[in-house]
């Protein structure tokens, strides 16, 4: 199976739907599932876009 990759507009948005999800009261595990993204891949996207 092939990976998606996502650009950087994408991962802003996921990032921005995570941040609107965790603020209802959502665990990280559960926000990563509904992004369907990794644990892992979540940090790393808050690290590298987390100020934008």
């Amino acid at each position: 199976m092939k990976r998606e990759r996502h650009n950087p507009e994408q991962i802003i948005r996921k990032l921005r739907t995570a941040e609107q999800l965790l603020n209802q009261g959502q665990a990280v595990a559960d926000v990563c599932r509904a992004l369907e993204v990794s644990a892992p891949t979540y940090y790393r996207w808050q690290q590298l876009y987390g100020g934008m």
